[in-house]
């Protein structure tokens, strides 16, 4: 059962990626067209990516890496409320609310650069790259096609620090282009989309064994 959820979530992480790759083109094309779609597909991104994370510290074998496995189911939650409280406030308050002052909107609204929100959207990734560095290891290598799962969660790490401390300095404010951080992001679910497929045949070939 752990095998099949896992498979499950890492389908549902890998498409809500997906979504959310094409909807910030769509929003490139036609401003704010495919906004809505992005922030609710991200929400579920975050619920797919929970269920990744603890399905693969359930099927872990070896207690030496409990901890390790823990470690990143924690900052895997971490990352989802940061992320739901992003998200929620852009689908509810802040499309529903045309009235909202641009002082409010410009702490609480995402897709304004260097805004709050937009920090704690990046911090919330941070520790989802936290989480994959210590999930990572839990990963069974003896089958060589699983390494390259492995290096990837791990190599995933490297944005925890940038995610971090990008929003402690003037890089991304008010006057930054939007097309900036949607070719940052794009990036970033051009990396991430293997992560799922990966992950989907590493559940799939566990639960055939």
């Amino acid at each position: 059962m752990n095998r099949k959820i896992g498979k499950y979530g890492a389908l549902l992480t890998g498409i809500s990626v997906l979504v959310f790759a094409l909807s910030m083109i769509v929003s490139l094309i036609k401003e704010n067209s495919g906004a809505f779609i992005s922030y609710f597909s991200c929400i579920f991104l975050a619920i797919g990516y929970i269920i990744f994370a603890c399905s693969l510290y359930s099927i872990n074998k070896d207690n030496n890496k409990k901890a390790l496995g823990i470690s990143g189911v924690a900052f895997g939650i971490i990352y989802a409320i940061l992320i739901f409280i992003v998200y929620y406030a852009q689908c509810t308050t802040i499309s529903l609310n045309a009235n909202l002052s641009n002082e409010t909107l410009s702490i609480i609204d995402f897709s304004k650069l260097g805004s709050l929100f937009f920090n704690y959207d990046l911090l919330g990734y941070g520790f989802m790259a936290l989480s994959t560095f210590f999930l990572s290891f839990l990963v069974d290598t003896t089958n060589n096609k699983n390494k390259i799962l492995q290096r990837l969660l791990l190599v995933h790490g490297i944005f925890f620090p940038s995610c971090f401390i990008v929003p402690m300095f003037p890089i991304f404010n008010a006057n930054t282009e939007n097309v900036v951080g949607t070719i940052l992001l794009e990036i970033w679910c051009i990396y991430f989309i293997p992560i799922c497929i990966l992950g989907y045949k590493y559940f799939k070939n566990n639960e055939e064994r």
